[in-house]
């Protein structure tokens, strides 16, 4: 009996980490994450991606790519990219199709993959980069929509594949950014270490990240700050040749992230790849502040053998107070092509209160 035990309790410290190669130390605030996958609930068929924000109507509004959206299939509305509101808490939320996809509200008007959306004062702000697989790598540019995704506008800059910055997204910061910790916008891009053979990890992984106040995020590639700093002395420069990656992995970082604040745990949350693209290879981190330190909650192979996955989130809206029990949105190919959504639970330390 005594050896079973403890083989079993090995199995799970294994499944949780898989971290022999963990890039950072195991968090001592998150100690474990679960899922509970009786709750798992898959929509939208071949429509992927699912970026997500929260906005001040109370609505969530995520964008998709390949799809027709809610409603839709593979090919029923398929668009390259589309926007979608979701109404509601989880489980029992509703998704529309605000801008493209199957009867939708409004007609896409251009395509494109977009894993970077946020709403500040009502106004929705989208990354979008232009295409499928690594036509997505030649610029990524800022879109705004003053009327919830019904129309979109396109700065006047952007990023080109020149840049070597890709793919990127922003951090939420609660309900139409509520819980900003100050007067600036985040965003983290992928340092791209290769642009051929398809869509894969970038090793060694590094990723960046630039701040612009939030009344100037449409105004101008000047207006951006890099950081230059380290964790324990942050610093910021708008000399893009002396940016400093605020992640690193050596097995490699994704082609797409997520970061997004846990104002019950005070913690920034990231999510990405490593090792091989689209395996379901999920890295879980924490950190006090947007540029780290960073710790690990969980290092997966093959993450709740959903071995064809590749894009994580958590959701803000359906985050509890405590921050410790959450909505975790995925993604991938194969049967994992689709909106994807499962309930979650955080261990930490101090443990939750029991009421």
């Amino acid at each position: 009996m005594k050896v079973f035990v403890t083989t079993l309790l090995l199995l799970l410290v294994v499944s949780h980490l898989e971290g022999r190669s963990a890039p950072y130390p195991n968090s001592s605030t998150i100690l474990d994450v679960s899922f509970d996958f009786s709750t798992h609930k898959s929509l939208c068929p071949g429509s992927d991606n699912w970026a997500i924000t929260w906005s001040n109507d109370n609505h969530q509004y995520a964008t998709w790519g390949d799809g027709g959206g809610f409603g839709g299939s593979n090919s029923d509305g398929r668009v390259s990219l589309g926007y979608a509101r979701i109404e509601g808490n989880s489980p029992g939320y509703t998704g529309y199709n605000v801008w493209g996809g199957f009867s939708a509200e409004n007609t896409a008007q251009f395509g494109g993959k977009s894993y970077g959306i946020i709403s500040i004062g009502g106004i929705l702000y989208s990354w979008v980069s232009p295409g499928s697989g690594l036509t997505s790598y030649d610029e990524a540019a800022l879109y705004r929509s003053t009327n919830k995704g019904a129309s979109w506008t396109k700065a006047g800059w952007k990023y080109d594949k020149a840049d070597g910055v890709i793919m990127p997204t922003i951090l939420n910061f609660g309900k139409d950014y509520a819980d900003a910790r100050d007067n600036y916008v985040y965003h983290y891009f992928i340092n791209m270490k290769r642009s051929s053979g398809g869509l894969s990890v970038h090793k060694p992984g590094e990723i960046f990240l630039v701040r612009v106040d939030k009344n100037r995020i449409f105004d101008s590639k000047s207006d951006y700050e890099w950081f230059s700093g380290t964790s324990s002395t942050p610093s910021w420069t708008t000399n893009f040749s002396n940016k400093k990656p605020v992640f690193k992995d050596s097995n490699g970082v994704g082609w797409c992230i997520s970061v997004s604040y846990n104002a019950g745990l005070k913690r920034y949350i990231l999510c990405t790849e490593h090792t091989q693209s689209i395996k379901g290879n999920l890295g879980i981190f924490e950190a006090p502040e947007p540029w780290g330190p960073w710790k690990t909650v969980g290092y997966y192979s093959n993450w709740q053998s959903t071995n064809s996955t590749f894009f994580w989130n958590f959701s803000n809206k359906w985050m509890r107070a405590d921050g410790r029990k959450f909505t975790f949105i995925f993604t991938g190919t194969g049967v994992h092509d689709s909106w994807n959504t499962v309930e979650g639970t955080f261990t930490t330390s101090p443990p939750a209160t029991v009421k």
